[in-house]
């Protein structure tokens, strides 16, 4: 009998679903490491509330003595002598291990066009991970310092703002929880400028926040912002704001050295709930990440639907496409969270909801929705 032909549907479907065993099963959630039966510190090990941790996390949390571990994810207290190894995740692993990989099957979206071929050299594929439970919690943002590849991260922790070297290691901390001078009490977004200051948006005190590298305070613009969410900074240094309840993008021009705002306006307004905002470096060009309201037909507890809009440098807009428009050649809906541009020019989005990031390529030519390699 001739092979049946599997639809790319069902190749797409399957993809997706074997990177969410390896990424929500297949992973201890501290560390972020691949569990691995043949090294004894990655055996995974259940904890007597149900919940699975790496064999190096289990006694990395637990204390000397008591010998006894608070879960990290439910808080309840197990005794260490307690637990025992994860068979069921190791015979799972083996299970796809033994399994021959298929390839990845990208697609293009070109008002539901067909499919074009493998991915290749396209494949977007994790380089590294750094954090974990305890040096960062619940991050909301990032940035890149230059070319030195040294990173910024705004999260939940004591000290708001984290600088990490190339290599993921904690260089220092600044901006302490607060409303206070050089204080940050609620961050979401992070960005760096040409000359090397933190950006920070604080939701919580309705400002954007200026730092030197070592964590100095320059300065806070407080005016005009009701909850400022998302933050990027164009080439010339001048700061790109999204307002998430006043619906606007504002321009923010500052002179770092003397700590001074020289301008502050409104560049685009009546915007959805505008979140996310990055400036591509190559082309001047603008990305904004709009959350609009459900529709009758969607459920309410649902994804809401998201937009994406490109501008030039000088706030007219390029294009345009939402959700639901790149649902229509993929069996998935992407939920738009986050944007940047990679070194090309070419547009990426994360969708936090299934822990993707794709490729869409050049969005003036027609969006090429590309998945992570497998």
């Amino acid at each position: 009998m001739a092979d049946v032909p599997v639809p790319p549907s069902s190749l797409r479907t399957e993809g997706i679903l074997l990177r969410e065993i390896h990424v929500n099963l297949l992973e201890c959630k501290v560390c972020f490491e691949k569990y691995n039966p043949r090294q004894k510190e990655r055996r995974p090990q259940n904890l007597s509330c149900g919940h699975v941790l790496c064999l190096e996390c289990v006694r990395a949390l637990s204390h000397p003595v008591l010998k006894k571990l608070e879960c990290p994810f439910c808080r309840q207290l197990c005794d260490v002598d307690s637990t025992s190894h994860c068979q069921a995740l190791t015979d799972l692993q083996d299970l796809l291990l033994s399994r021959s990989p298929r390839s990845p099957v990208p697609h293009r979206v070109r008002g539901g066009s067909g499919w074009v071929g493998g991915l290749g050299s396209g494949a977007l594929r994790l380089r590294s991970a750094f954090g974990g439970w305890g040096s960062l919690i619940n991050p909301t943002g990032v940035a890149v310092f230059g070319s030195s590849g040294t990173m910024v991260v705004v999260h939940d922790g004591e000290r708001r703002v984290v600088v990490f070297g190339p290599q993921g290691r904690r260089l220092h901390g600044f901006g302490r929880r607060g409303r206070g001078h050089g204080e940050v009490c609620h961050p979401v977004d992070v960005a760096v400028t040409p000359s090397g200051y933190v950006v920070v948006t604080d939701a919580g005190d309705s400002a954007v926040k200026v730092f030197t590298t070592r964590g100095s305070f320059v300065l806070a613009v407080w005016d005009s912002f009701q909850t400022p969410w998302g933050v990027d900074v164009d080439s010339c240094g001048h700061i790109l704001v999204t307002d998430i309840q006043a619906g606007t993008l504002s321009q923010v021009v500052v002179d770092f050295a003397r700590g001074v705002t020289l301008m502050n306006r409104a560049v685009i307004t009546d915007l959805q709930r505008p979140k996310a905002v990055a400036c591509c470096r190559v082309t001047g060009n603008i990305a904004l990440v709009e959350t609009l309201g459900l529709t009758t037909t969607q459920p309410p507890n649902g994804p809401r639907p998201t937009r994406l809009t490109i501008f030039n440098k000088d706030f007219n807009m390029l294009s345009q496409i939402d959700s639901f428009t790149l649902s229509l050649g993929a069996s998935v809906w992407p939920c738009m969270s986050a944007v940047a541009f990679d070194r090309a020019g070419d547009v990426m989005v994360i969708d936090s909801q299934r822990g993707l990031i794709w490729s869409l390529g050049k969005l003036q030519n027609g969006p090429v929705l590309t998945p992570p390699g497998q």
